[in-house]
């Protein structure tokens, strides 16, 4: 009798199951848990669970816990995550476009990013429907500054630098000012500071107070130079095998996840910044010459990204500028 009993509580657990199923998401992302990134992450999993009626768990994973930041993207990929976090800047050597964002002076204020984010997000698509993936939503990060141990009054002072590069233009940018490109990824900037790996970088307030730059570094240079995005990416399959209900709390949830996201970046810039000056940095305006050198190094940048980009490089940039 025991044994019947066993059998039918097996035969009615195996039918339940697809009716009170609860599916698990695991999201890796590359930030401190208290980046404004990783709390809009969360605020998102947790407007999932709500909508979803708690059919739907996404658990976060911050500061690079569970992938690397340049792992994430062949994680949801294959589908050893279902959904991800990427700096889309960081995956420009696989697709040109990936890394429009992250040209210097092409987009540098929030209006400008949002706009080249809605001509980029169609190429986007196509690219991450052809690897089984789509887009979210993308959130922008603060304005692109220089940290710098010396006082920089023009380009040639960059000259010598240990640069940190996270991506294919960071990389560039030391390149064409002769300072010493050193790869090094957000959740191990704090120590390459403190071990004296890197001297320099170009980033926002906000990675500047998330890795405490102003223990080591005390000069900032506000050069708005381009404002790179965080895109959330989910892997197809996962998606598809959600119901009608479940997709549509996803998709709602990361819209308004999207619009959060951008006021906070907006919020965060400021704060930041105030946080580096507490710390003890200087927040410097850049000099004329500094400006003109950053400027003419941008459009080098741009010509020999549109070079390698080919027409749907050119389709972006015209569809940007018009």
């Amino acid at each position: 009798m025991k044994l019947k009993f066993a059998l039918a509580a097996v035969a009615f657990t195996a039918l339940a199951g697809p009716l009170a199923a609860q599916t698990k998401w695991d999201l890796p992302a590359a930030y401190p848990a208290g980046n404004f990134h990783t709390e809009n992450l969360v605020q998102f999993a947790n407007d999932v669970d709500k909508a979803s009626g708690g059919k739907l768990k996404i658990q976060v994973h911050a500061n690079a816990s569970l992938f690397k930041a340049p792992e994430i993207k062949r994680a949801v990929q294959g589908g050893q995550a279902q959904i991800g976090e990427i700096l889309l800047v960081n995956f420009q050597n696989e697709w040109q476009v990936f890394g429009a964002d992250g040209l210097p002076f092409l987009a540098d204020s929030y209006d400008s990013a949002m706009k080249l984010w809605q001509v980029q997000k169609p190429l986007l698509d196509k690219k991450l429907g052809e690897q089984g993936m789509m887009a979210l939503y993308a959130v922008a990060w603060p304005p692109q500054g220089i940290y710098s141990k010396r006082p920089i009054a023009s380009a040639a002072d960059m000259k010598g630098l240990k640069w940190r590069a996270y991506s294919p233009a960071t990389a560039r940018i030391a390149e064409l000012v002769g300072a010493v490109p050193v790869t090094v990824q957000a959740a191990e900037l704090s120590q390459a500071l403190a071990t004296g790996v890197v001297d320099s970088y170009m980033s926002s307030g906000s990675t500047g107070v998330d890795s405490k730059t102003y223990e080591h570094i005390k000069n900032w240079y506000d050069t708005q130079a381009w404002l790179p995005k965080n895109a959330v990416i989910v892997n197809k399959a996962a998606y598809d095998a959600l119901d009608a209900p479940t997709k549509q709390a996803v998709l709602k949830a990361a819209a308004d996840a999207e619009v959060r996201g951008w006021a906070a970046s907006r919020r965060v810039n400021g704060e930041s910044l105030e946080k580096l000056k507490a710390g003890g940095m200087t927040i410097h305006a850049p000099t004329p010459a500094l400006k003109a050198d950053m400027k003419k190094i941008g459009d080098t940048m741009i010509k020999e990204w549109l070079e390698k980009a080919g027409p749907e490089g050119q389709q972006l940039v015209d569809a940007f500028r018009k």
